[in-house]
């Protein structure tokens, strides 16, 4: 709580961040209103119980009993009426707080699954976590605490003014005074820490995602020794950090101090001037007793506005975050052009719904297409990053059914081509034809649809391998997982598993070798029964002997399917009909296996050694 509050700095559009938090608060209007009408009713039960001290106090001084104890009774009547009110708002407002953040993390997931790949290339991946862990949750803490807080601040201020000027007006001036002391001292302290609640959240930031970096590679730290120059560099962070929460703390610690310490003079001055005037006849005690516990209250309400001010500054940074990341620009599609299953039926293709093995791209017309799996690159440029072109001038085909392989030393550009066949990045010269369509005519999903992909780094999700596996297509039966853990010849070891197919997948994989998560990526891939395969660098963490057991099952897979390889180990890529010889993001060389060996050009030179893939 500590943490999220010393992160607290204004937001840079206050305004828009409020609309767009509002926004979410009104679609749970009514709980809210709840909330509010209960508040209320609460903070005035409160304001009304310490007034009657008035008629309590005068009813004991006129010595009337039957005054005194309806008095008492009524008094415990409106204390109980406010906490069953209190009691109340605070279970309403946990429902409303959580089906707020509930439309908000559902949104917030929703627009970072369309968001482009480019987007989590460029930013760490500890930066969008914290959207859903440090962010929403300053903005839980807002919900469950600020709102009700700030609303019963407001009242109990206003209403104790208001009831000091009916008991007694020459008193609620030196209130009132104090109260302008209270504020002006919020407002100086609130300035001069602004400054270092900027720096704190900066600090915060790098500290959180070094850590996330490091915990991440713990293996890498402890393989190299690198401890002690980790924590060298923690030490330097955390520092930063020290230094800038104690200069905003400098400042803000002291606002509830010092709002203490003016409320006491206020109430020695009041107590003072209200004893000479209750002497002198002008104030009866009661409603000297009743002010004094007021002012004595006084300060509660402003130290509660103040702290509460900075869980809600706190939540309307992290909210301007959220609200930033959703307002990213998603992948654009203005695609058309559809994949679904057909089947033949008298002579012709007709749509089916269940997976018939057969495709077919359907057009805006109704028109249907065969997808044969034709990829062709015209005259291609690309680059990440505008002025540094990684490829120059492209141009390839893949027939259907063709094993097309890309060899090359790192950077060449090699994986660039498979992540613009599946639209990761777009084209920015010439274009890329799949069936005859561009690509960019071609719905986003449908496109990806089409394409199995078994990429050199798996990635495995907590679950089960066969829910893993059936990651490659959620309506799989557990006998087709297994036909495509038996295409992957992973089928062996799974069953040798303590579990079987049944077996935990924790940690990205981490009980399992390397090699296996390999295994299991290609078999959620051949589950998929895509019509186009990529496969980079899928067999490079699998040993020579178990790359040899599934080279026969990935040409079972491969049959009649278009396949792009990308391989360091040129062994892998003699079966294929064409090689491809990249560097600098150019096409060398095009021919088989044999065609390049007798060229004894730069592909010969790299199979024989001369030259190495780095």
């Amino acid at each position: 709580m500590a943490a999220r509050q010393l992160s607290a700095k204004k937001p840079k559009n206050l305004r828009y961040t409020l609309g767009t938090l509002f926004s979410y608060m009104g679609r749970h209007r009514f709980l809210l209103l709840a909330v509010a009408v209960l508040v209320t009713l609460s903070a005035l039960a409160n304001l009304l119980g310490t007034y009657m001290i008035r008629p309590v106090v005068n009813g004991l001084a006129d010595g009337g009993i039957r005054s005194l104890v309806s008095g008492v009774l009524l008094t415990a009547a409106i204390y109980g009426t406010g906490v069953l009110c209190s009691y109340g708002y605070t279970q309403t407002m946990v429902k409303a707080a959580q089906k707020v953040l509930f439309d908000i993390r559902r949104d917030l997931f929703a627009r970072l699954q369309s968001l482009p790949v480019r987007f989590f290339d460029s930013g760490r991946r500890g930066d969008v976590m914290s959207y859903f862990t440090n962010d929403v949750d300053t903005i839980s803490d807002a919900l469950n605490n600020s709102f009700a807080m700030v609303i019963q601040s407001f009242i109990q201020m206003t209403g104790t003014l208001l009831i000091l000027f009916i008991l007694n007006w020459r008193l609620s001036l030196v209130v009132v005074v104090c109260y302008a002391a209270m504020f002006l001292y919020i407002r100086f302290s609130g300035r001069r820490s602004k400054a270092y609640y900027t720096k704190q959240q900066a600090s915060l930031g790098d500290l959180d995602g070094y850590i996330e970096e490091m915990v991440g590679g713990q293996k890498v730290v402890k393989v190299f020794n690198h401890e002690q120059e980790n924590l060298r560099i923690f030490r330097e962070k955390n520092e930063a950090l020290r230094r800038a929460g104690t200069g905003a703390q400098s400042y803000a610690a002291t606002m509830v101090p010092a709002v203490v310490s003016i409320s006491y003079v206020n109430y020695a001055i009041v107590a003072v001037l209200g004893g000479l005037m209750a002497m002198n006849g002008m104030t009866d005690v009661g409603s000297l007793a009743s002010c004094l516990v007021f002012v004595r209250q006084a300060a509660a309400p402003i130290n509660q506005f103040t702290q509460q001010s900075n869980f809600l500054l706190a939540a309307l940074a992290g909210a301007e975050r959220v609200f930033e990341a959703m307002d990213q620009k998603p992948e654009t599609d203005q695609g058309t052009v559809d994949l679904i299953n057909v089947k033949q039926q008298d002579g012709g293709l007709v749509p089916c719904k269940e997976n018939s093995g057969s495709w077919a791209w359907r057009t805006q017309d109704g028109a249907l297409h065969p997808l044969r799996g034709d990829v062709r690159f015209e005259h291609v440029d690309f680059g990440y990053v505008s002025g540094h072109p990684i490829l120059k001038d492209i141009s390839l085909y893949a027939k259907p059914g063709q094993k097309i392989a890309f060899v090359g030393s790192t950077g060449a550009g090699k994986t660039t081509i498979t992540n613009l066949i599946n639209r990761f990045y777009d084209v920015q010269g010439g274009r890329i034809l799949y069936d005859g369509f561009d690509v960019r005519d071609i719905k986003k999903d449908a496109l990806r649809h089409s394409l199995g992909m078994v990429l050199q780094d798996t990635h495995l999700f907590t679950g089960t391998i066969a829910d893993n596996i059936r990651f490659g297509r959620l309506d799989a039966t557990r006998q087709d997982i297994e036909q495509a853990a038996r295409i992957a010849n992973a089928d062996s070891f799974i069953r040798r598993l303590p579990e079987g197919y049944d077996t935990m997948v924790t940690s990205d994989g981490a009980n399992l070798s390397q090699g296996q998560r390999q295994l299991l990526a290609i078999a959620r891939a051949a589950v998929a029964d895509p019509p186009v395969l990529i496969l980079d660098e899928a067999t490079s963490s699998i040993d020579t002997r178990t790359e040899a057991l599934i080279e026969k099952g990935m040409d079972r897979l491969m049959e009649g399917r278009t396949v792009f390889v990308i391989a360091h180990r040129l062994s892998t890529v003699r079966n294929a009909d064409a090689i491809m010889v990249l560097e600098h993001g150019r096409i060398m060389e095009r021919g088989n296996h044999d065609e390049l060996i007798r060229q004894k050009g730069m592909y010969y030179q790299l199979y024989n050694g001369m030259f190495t893939l780095s």
